[in-house]
């Protein structure tokens, strides 16, 4: 790895513009670094300024959108998982609750994030899809939401029938939009697949295969993925107690995230657990960091990534003691809005500097007006009776406005 032989994330508040993350380097060596210019953009930045920088052709560059436990907090939302190649595609990894707000700080147009990969039906893997879908239409977003996920072994417990439901509850809100806004985005294309299948191709486009192995937790239905491209090979296991399939297809991918749970001793300590509930939770359902060194000291990734648990200066020791009894090779414990830059000659791994001022990004694909043809819903007769309509004032906006944007609407 450029200008580091090993890196290690260990406990510790690094403060990085402004965020706070649990990272430590180690080094052995550095490069020569060239002399500063007073007046000149860095060459080399230990810090990702997302819509900054170029994603080279040969590049992959993976953000954590999500690193924590179910429960979302300011610090980690749940699990979600950004992926972005130099041929222009980007995917998400799950997509759990609280990592919408991560998502929108990457800068990117929302036209660009139409493909979801769903592990699993737990919310604390995809409880923020509703945000992605509709908000990413309020946002700018005009194609429709891709999304794939398993099925399990009744309808009801699939993806399929679970957004499904997802829409019907969302009805109110989906239908006053319709004709209110440039709403061609607000439809859904659901892939569900065979959670059995084994190293199966569930997408190929443009040069990218996506393939999905069967995942262990809780029930039949969790998957983990694989997605190669351009000679890189990315795994992610969602939530996974250790298999043979992840032994088997993930071995020598060149980032592999794969869940590692907190330890059971921190759960009694910080979630008042009782230890049978902690060893179930954290060595049964999920994997413990233990289990999680051996799986990465068998598959032996370039970077291994350690997620699903809360990276705090007296949670992480533990983790990292753990995992180090069965593991030590290439280590990040991940927290959110940390990002790996791969290619095939060097993982760059750093913090975003994000802007909390951000605004949604224009759309790629113009935005055309409101079709009031479409419009699903209106105010009852109730309503508009009760509407109390400034047509003085209504009529001077509209008249600003028409002139300074060339428009010509009318106050209705």
């Amino acid at each position: 790895m450029k200008g580091s032989g090993f890196i290690l994330f260990v406990a510790g508040f690094l403060a990085c513009v402004g965020l706070i993350a649990c990272v430590s380097l180690l080094s052995h060596g550095s490069e020569p670094q060239a002399k500063a210019s007073p007046v000149k953009a860095l060459a080399e930045r230990e810090v990702y300024y997302p819509g900054t920088e170029d994603l080279a052709a040969d590049e992959m560059r993976v953000v954590a959108c999500g690193t924590g436990m179910p429960n979302a907090r300011p610090k980690q939302a749940a699990a979600c998982w950004l992926v972005e190649l130099g041929n222009g595609d980007k995917f998400l990894f799950d997509i759990g609750t609280g990592s919408a707000e991560r998502i929108s700080a990457m800068k990117i147009p929302y036209n660009y994030l139409d493909k979801v990969f769903i592990g699993h039906l737990h919310s604390d893997h995809f409880g923020d899809l509703d945000a992605l879908w509709v908000g990413g239409v309020v946002a700018n977003r005009v194609t429709p939401l891709r999304v794939w996920g398993p099925s399990s072994l009744e309808p009801k417990y699939g993806t399929k029938e679970s957004l499904e439901h997802m829409e019907a509850m969302l009805a109110w809100d989906v239908d006053t939009r319709m004709g209110n806004t440039d709403t061609r985005g607000l439809f859904l294309e659901v892939t569900e697949f065979d959670y059995t299948a084994v190293n199966k191709v569930i997408y190929q486009e443009n040069g990218v295969t996506i393939r999905t192995i069967p995942a262990i937790h809780i029930f039949d239905g969790p998957v983990s993925f694989l997605l190669e491209w351009n000679g890189l090979k990315f795994a992610y296991s969602s939530d996974t107690f250790p298999n043979k399939w992840w032994m088997e297809h993930a071995t020598d991918a060149d980032i592999a995230i794969h869940e590692c749970f907190i330890a059971p001793e921190s759960l009694v300590a910080k979630q008042n657990f009782t230890p049978e509930a902690a060893l179930n939770v954290g060595t049964q359902i999920h994997t413990s960091p233990a289990q999680f060194g051996k799986v990465m000291a068998q598959t032996k990734p370039r970077m291994a990534v350690a997620y699903h648990f809360f990276n705090d200066f007296d949670t992480a020791p533990a983790v990292l003691r753990d995992i180090r009894k069965t593991y030590d090779g290439e280590l990040a414990l991940a927290v959110d809005y940390m990002v790996f830059n791969v290619t095939k000659d060097d993982i760059k791994v750093r913090m975003a500097a994000i802007d909390e001022d951000i605004w949604p990004q224009p759309s790629n694909i113009p935005l055309v007006p409101p079709d009031p043809s479409i419009r699903r819903t209106a105010l009852s007769k109730m309503m508009l009776e009760g509407r109390i309509v400034h047509r003085d004032v209504l009529e001077e906006v509209y008249k600003d406005v028409n002139e300074k944007f060339g428009s010509n609407e009318k106050v209705p």
